[in-house]
């Protein structure tokens, strides 16, 4: 169905998609892929506000759990919410899953018959695909969580966005693979090209911390600090030595880190933006900007991304860069975008600065939960 409405034609597009998929499963696969349609109130969406980025269990249908053709349709359903570039970034980051296991030697389990899977990736779609009413869907494994509300016809949410790299860059014949190799470049050649002062205001600390401050919680709050990689699973392990396996795991990266106390209370999220505004950057450094906000905000069709606003000098003027780590190629890093309706994170820390996290939110409006609760007014008053 065609539409003036890019947000429209893309939520179309969804609909279309979804209840394709839904049509191919039955009904105990159904069950599995499916969930309560997105709701106002937290203790009913609790589910689809649940999203994680390690190789824990994501909610939903597995790419394991379908035949090939439902495969095919789930990933038609993923593609609808991505734009070229972003789907091909989410393909290959679900790929990377071989080339981890065979880094790690094939021996990583995470309390499941295999730890590095491509199939573990899960697909749920929350409510009733349509034109009207609130629908939305989820799709996530290792290092993928796309999330995707549409209502009353229109995509409104896709955030939180994680796409991340584990290895950041592995050897091709004759080249290198670094899918997230432009969010990396272009923030460390931005930072590296601003003048001392700025350089200055735009350092946290001089120590990069183990992850992303966000990590997957549901709603970014003033003051959060970083969350130890054993807390970011839906649950415990059932067998207690790999259980203990990941909190030593954990640990060891928040002490090699060498992050304190006082650190991470300066890493700390908060609504006023730290670090340096773009306001003060020249010509040549907001054009780099530009693009790197790009590699976070073109991950979805151009018809829902909010890039083009960053075209009006004064929005861009509002966004913040903010630096930790150091600023030299391979060594440990983390940088954060912030503005109005803005956070982007990126890390690249773990597995000797082969590891890499980036995220893209809206803290006032992920999950749609400022459209959720203004539709409930709408609709119930």
């Amino acid at each position: 169905m065609a539409s003036d409405d890019p947000a429209r034609a893309v939520a179309s597009s969804m609909a279309e998609a979804a209840q394709l998929w839904l049509q191919t499963l039955d009904p105990q696969q159904r069950s599995t892929g499916t969930g309560a349609g997105p709701a106002a109130d937290a203790t009913t969406d609790a589910e689809r506000r649940r999203w994680f980025y390690t190789p824990t269990d994501h909610g939903g249908l597995t790419i394991h759990q379908q035949r090939p053709a439902q495969q095919r349709a789930a990933m038609r359903l993923v593609a609808s919410g991505l734009s070229a570039a972003g789907y091909t970034t989410a393909a290959t980051v679900m790929g990377l899953e071989n080339v981890l296991d065979r880094t790690e030697g094939f021996t990583v389990a995470f309390d499941r018959e295999r730890g590095r899977d491509p199939g573990l990736y899960y697909l749920r779609v929350f409510g009733e695909p349509g034109d009207t009413g609130a629908w939305g869907w989820r799709f996530g494994g290792h290092h993928v969580s796309l999330n995707n509300l549409v209502v009353d016809g229109r995509v409104v949410a896709t955030t939180p966005c994680f796409l991340g790299a584990d290895p950041a860059a592995s050897p091709l014949l004759g080249s290198t693979l670094r899918p997230l190799a432009g969010p990396e470049d272009l923030a460390r050649e931005l930072v590296r090209s601003l003048k001392p002062d700025l350089a200055a205001a735009a350092l946290l600390v001089p120590r990069a911390p183990t992850d992303i401050i966000g990590a997957n919680r549901s709603r970014i709050t003033e003051g959060d600090e970083l969350i130890p990689l054993v807390g970011i699973w839906r649950a415990p392990f059932r067998d207690e030595a790999a259980q203990a396996a990941l909190q030593t795991m954990s640990d060891t990266a928040e002490r090699t880190s060498g992050v304190d106390a006082a650190e991470h209370r300066a890493l700390a999220l908060s609504a006023s933006p730290k670090g340096v505004a773009a306001a003060a950057f020249d010509a040549e450094q907001r054009e780099l900007l530009r693009a790197l906000l790009a590699t976070y905000l073109g991950r979805v069709p151009d018809g829902v991304s909010p890039l083009a606003r960053y075209g009006d000098d004064a929005a861009l003027d509002a966004v913040h860069l903010a630096w930790a780590g150091s600023t030299a190629a391979g060594e440990p890093h983390y940088y954060r975008l912030q503005g109005p309706g803005l956070l982007t994170e990126y890390d690249n820390t773990q597995r000797q600065v082969n590891h890499a996290h980036s995220v893209w939110r809206d803290p006032e409006a992920d999950f749609g939960l400022d459209v959720l609760a203004g539709h409930r007014a709408a609709h119930h008053s």
